[in-house]
């Protein structure tokens, strides 16, 4: 089911409802009414890499507010912007501590650029901070600061956006607790079981409340997703709800329209297993939305995420469920999801009943072009994109990252290894209604493409989706065990490429796709394994239709037809 109350209009008077006769004698601004009817599109801005990053020193005060004006024109309500480092930030704080302020010698040109943009637009009288909160106003949109509440830190030398507050107090570190598991990578992350801890990240939070025009607060708990031993978290967990409510209580007597955002992880086992009570959190009514994520960390798209258990979880609260929808891919053919996959996660995501999306890591898309503001245009709205091109795979490994991170409580299908005689099963997720699609003849081709790895000619597979085998004769084998150049991977094996009829096409929902190595190759002694698992559905514009009525928007992901 689709919650589309968001979606009853932008900006409109008719969203507000009940205003009184001196509000009606004064418009209120458009940023005003969407705080009052709570934003439900809200795009993550890191605040560094297409902006402090980007700019020559000494940096402008108009190239700074590009961060609000790239987004002007959009359908996004809120803008919820990173504050630097989270050990420090790129503002002008009087109670914690300013990017590169400690650092003498750089060993990071691009670190010390920041702090250098950073410092004299505070010394020129443009605090970052407040300068991005009036120009989102100025603009009709609405500024969340967004702290990182988590990470761990190196030494002095190679960490330069490090606090003194981190450097100094070893002994506050998770490490500090006694033996942690081996490989264990949090080790240098400050443990909350100390009030201490607690109070330092409090008082960033409770400053930037009370001097910055802000319309709400963020609490990115998802980048570094571990907050104490990993003996010690069923004692934390009382802890954290109890700091979690005391964070909510102070936006609230900040401002009664200001709310908590907190990003978490997709899976409610895994937010447990680290301290996060997620349902208490919802039970005592202290967080206003939840975003639920996948790779926080890689960053990548994930159409297969399922956020139905906060979801569930939130109903019948106050509470909001968003999406955190990335739009990093990092394949061997494409590096940003083009808008096909775009559609196709977030297509599955409307689908589960949330409240909105959170484009989360989008900012990899700088300099924005048209593509860019396409995407960001059609995804608020499923029925505009249900009879539209949509692309859909299993997340797999990348270029970048070879072994993604997962978040607690999640694993990766991909890649798995194939054995003889023994049947291997993968879950896709499609949101198409194909039936009443392909009825008005506006289904143009299906496509399920699997790439096999250290396969030859001689070995024999077989493959079903949802229980039906697959004929040869709707597939097409593509030879890439060798070629001459390529991003990646110039040695691999076969792609199988099934061109599906209306009996075999895939359901809406959760489809299986069974693979099955029924004869090896007997001279060769690499694992075989399934690497890809992509589908396609292509549409026409009406009945009849040609396919070339788009202006070529460049190779996509999934394009191998």
């Amino acid at each position: 089911m689709i919650r589309r109350d968001f979606l009853k209009g932008a900006l409109g008077a008719g969203v507000v409802g009940g205003v009184g006769a001196a509000a009606a004698a004064q418009p209120a601004s458009p940023a005003a009414i969407l705080k009052r009817r709570r934003p439900n599109y809200f795009f993550y801005h890191d605040g560094r890499h297409p902006l402090i990053y980007m700019y020559e020193p000494p940096m402008q005060k108009e190239e700074y507010e590009q961060g609000v004006d790239e987004l002007i024109g959009t359908p996004v309500e809120a803008i919820s912007f990173a504050m630097g480092d989270g050990r420090t930030v790129l503002h002008d704080t009087k109670v914690g501590e300013l990017w590169g302020h400690n650092v003498k010698k750089w060993s990071h040109i691009i670190f010390r650029r920041a702090h250098q943009n950073a410092k004299h637009l505070i010394d020129t009288g443009h605090d970052p901070l407040r300068l991005i909160c009036d120009r989102a106003h100025a603009k009709g949109k609405l500024l969340y600061p967004a702290l990182l509440l988590q990470q761990g830190t190196r030494d002095r030398e190679v960490d330069v956006r490090a606090s003194n507050f981190n450097l100094e107090n070893k002994h506050l570190y998770i490490a500090a607790a006694g033996k942690l598991p081996e490989g264990y990578r949090h080790a240098t992350c400050l443990d909350f079981k100390h009030e201490v801890v607690r109070n330092e990240r409090f008082a960033i939070i409770e400053e930037t409340l009370s001097r910055y025009p802000v319309d709400g607060f963020e609490l990115q708990m998802n980048y570094s997703p571990v907050y104490f031993h990993p003996n010690e978290v069923e004692a934390g967990s009382a802890v954290l709800t109890d700091w979690v409510a005391r964070v909510y209580r102070a936006v609230k007597a900040s401002g009664p329209e200001r709310e908590l955002i907190i990003r978490i992880p997709s899976s409610l086992e895994g937010c447990y297993s680290i301290g996060m009570d997620i349902k208490e959190w919802i039970r005592r009514g202290i967080v206003d939305a939840l975003i639920p994520q996948n790779f926080s960390g890689p960053e990548l798209i994930d159409p297969n995420a399922d956020y139905r258990p906060v979801v569930d979880a939130a109903k019948g609260s106050g509470c909001r469920v968003l999406a955190a929808l990335h739009s990093h891919l990092d394949s061997d053919r494409l590096d940003e999801a083009n808008i096909a996959l775009v559609r196709g996660a977030a297509s599955n995501y409307w689908q589960q009943g949330i409240d909105g999306l959170y484009l989360a890591h989008w900012f990899g898309n700088w300099p924005y072009d048209a593509a860019f503001y396409e995407k960001l245009r059609e995804i608020s709205d499923p029925e505009v994109m249900a009879a539209k091109d949509k692309s859909y795979f299993i997340s797999t490994v990348t270029g970048r990252y070879p072994n993604p991170t997962t978040e607690p409580g999640l694993e990766m299908q991909l890649p798995a290894d194939l054995h003889v005689g023994q049947p291997k099963e993968f879950e896709i997720a499609v949101s198409d209604d194909l039936p009443r699609w392909g009825d008005v003849d506006r289904i143009h081709e299906v496509l399920l493409r699997v790439r096999i790895g250290s396969t030859t000619e001689l070995d024999r597979l077989t493959f079903r989706l949802n229980g039906k085998p697959l004929p040869d004769s709707l597939l097409r084998k593509i030879n890439s065990v060798y070629r001459m150049s390529a991003p990646r991977f110039r040695v691999f094996g076969y792609w199988h490429i099934f061109s599906l009829d209306r009996e075999h096409w895939p359901v809406h929902g959760k489809n299986t796709v069974e693979i099955t190595l029924t004869s090896r190759d007997p001279d060769v002694t690499p694992q075989i394994f399934v690497r890809d698992i992509e589908l396609d559905v292509q549409y026409l514009m009406g009945k009849n239709f040609h396919r070339g009525q788009d202006p070529d928007l460049g190779p996509t992901v999934l394009d191998m037809n």
